[in-house]
């Protein structure tokens, strides 16, 4: 379902009824990831094997060695490829025009990776206009399948005078020919409008930006298991249909243009569940329950028994929550799109039989993220470490931002504690300086703490320091605020 907006899009994949993944793209921030710039290197980091790399954007973006060595030469057309890394400062140097694809989007206080081996994507294959190989998706198990398809592919390239580098993606073992020819001749289109922009473009510019989400669910997510597309914008749908048309015709039937005067995100409560993917605790079913925390490093999951007490013994008990919570995380992943180091902290079980199986439930379900996941095998202490490849922002990243009273600490100061920290405060500046009084300015809940339960300690501060000390609640203040000014 494609819910469209002026100010953003959003995609929600429901399978089976329930919500499994949700899309947001805004129009003001909306992801870079796809796009392709001629940059200008602002800052080589020998050190690091990198260099800063200015597109146009607010920070520079990051280029590692690893991914430099592709190199596109503009004059000639020519590519080539470096099998051993060399030093960062062998490859570009400061002030070099260098063409850049965004890899990741900036996250959090990091700037966009770059890569210069560029990819075009279209429905069945991949254009790498930095190679001369045709690849195949390992998917592909059939060897006959795998040679009729390269074979295919490589005489279509030729055919169209386009780059030979293609990657044949699953999708394409049920095409038919005609298929692949439209495919290719998408690619060369695209293709020919970059190299275009590569040839007249002078840093820092945006050659090829990729296309809007909408169109990029039609190419990247449509399936021959997806029944329908629906769309609650009439434009969007023509485009949809337009785009399909032109790309992917056997599914121009499947996509509806929405009507209804109930909210497209209303149907199969979808607005719902994106709130509840914004909390931490995840209820499940048994009475169990998961609790969600994410940092700069790294995400937590706990796993916890809550109200299931289970009908045999503890063991059976925990063993079930810990299956019901596998098949829970799993969607969680997606549908909060948490990317990055995962910690997943199942209850503790004693049998290893128990752990095992909890193992290969977990792996079974990850097996179905589109994303590449990989994971470790259970610790001692029921720690299992889980890896997904991030490239945009999380869900709470795109919607939410730090708490302003607490900046994302998640906790603040209880009043007590400010109050003996006026006490600190008020002492310090009385050994430092001559004064005739205090005044403290605070919070009301500080306030009314110093009025009431320090009362007492606050009479003998004042008979200490021998000066009287005024309270003054200030409504703007939050709670951990607070000010005191000697006159």
């Amino acid at each position: 379902m494609i819910n469209v907006t002026p100010q953003e899009t959003r995609v929600a994949v429901v399978e089976n009824g329930v919500l499994q993944e949700v899309h947001i793209e805004r129009t003001q921030g909306r992801g870079i990831v796809g796009n392709i710039y001629q940059g200008k290197v602002a800052r080589i980091l020998p050190g690091m094997q990198a260099a800063f790399v200015d597109i146009g954007i607010e920070r520079t973006a990051f280029l590692h060695a690893a991914d430099a060595t592709w190199r596109y030469d503009r004059d000639n057309d020519e590519v080539g490829a470096n099998s051993d890394i060399p030093p960062m400062t062998d490859l570009l140097h400061d002030g070099q025009e260098v063409v850049v694809q965004v890899l990741k989007d900036p996250l959090g206080s990091k700037g966009a990776r770059l890569t210069t081996q560029l990819t075009i994507p279209a429905r069945y294959l991949v254009c790498l206009p930095g190679s001369d190989q045709v690849r195949i998706s390992q998917k592909i198990e059939q060897l006959e399948d795998r040679e009729r398809l390269k074979e295919l592919v490589a005489e279509l390239a030729e055919e169209e005078e386009m780059p030979k580098g293609l990657i044949i993606r699953t999708l394409a073992e049920s095409a038919s020919d005609e298929e692949l020819r439209l495919d290719v001749q998408f690619l060369k289109k695209i293709w020919r409008r970059v190299n275009t922009g590569i040839g007249q473009s002078q840093a820092p510019a945006l050659i090829h930006e990729d296309i809007p989400l909408a169109m990029r669910t039609m190419r990247d997510l449509v399936r021959d298991n997806v029944e329908k597309v629906r769309i609650d914008s009439r434009e969007t749908y023509q485009k949809a249909v337009k785009f399909a048309r032109d790309l992917i015709p056997e599914v121009v039937s499947r996509i509806e243009y929405y009507p209804g005067e109930r909210p497209i995100f209303d149907l199969y409560s979808v607005e719902d569940e994106i709130q509840r993917a914004l909390d931490r605790h995840v209820l499940l079913k048994s009475g169990g329950y998961l609790v969600f925390d994410q940092t700069e490093a790294m995400t937590t999951i706990d796993v916890n028994t809550g109200g299931f007490v289970g009908r045999k013994n503890l063991e059976e008990t925990l063993f079930k929550t810990n299956l019901e919570a596998t098949q829970a995380i799993a969607r969680q992943l997606r549908l909060r799109n948490i990317g990055g180091i995962i910690i997943i902290d199942f209850i503790d079980m004693e049998g290893s039989e128990h752990k095992r199986q909890v193992l290969r439930v977990l792996e079974k379900v990850l097996a179905k993220d589109r994303t590449t996941t990989f994971l470790t095998d259970m610790s001692p202490l029921g720690l299992v470490e889980v890896t997904r490849k991030r490239t945009r922002e999380s869900l709470e990243k795109i919607v939410c931002e730090p708490c302003p009273v607490c900046e994302g600490r998640g906790v603040v100061k209880m009043p007590r504690t400010v109050c003996y920290e006026i006490f600190r405060e008020i002492l310090r500046e009385a050994r430092q300086f001559e004064g005739a009084e205090y005044l403290v300015l605070a919070s009301q809940i500080v306030v009314d703490m110093l009025l009431d339960d320090e009362a007492a300690n606050l009479a003998e501060l004042q008979g200490f320091i021998g000066k009287p000390v005024y309270l003054q609640v200030e409504n703007s203040y939050q709670q951990y605020e607070y000010d005191v000014v000697l006159s």
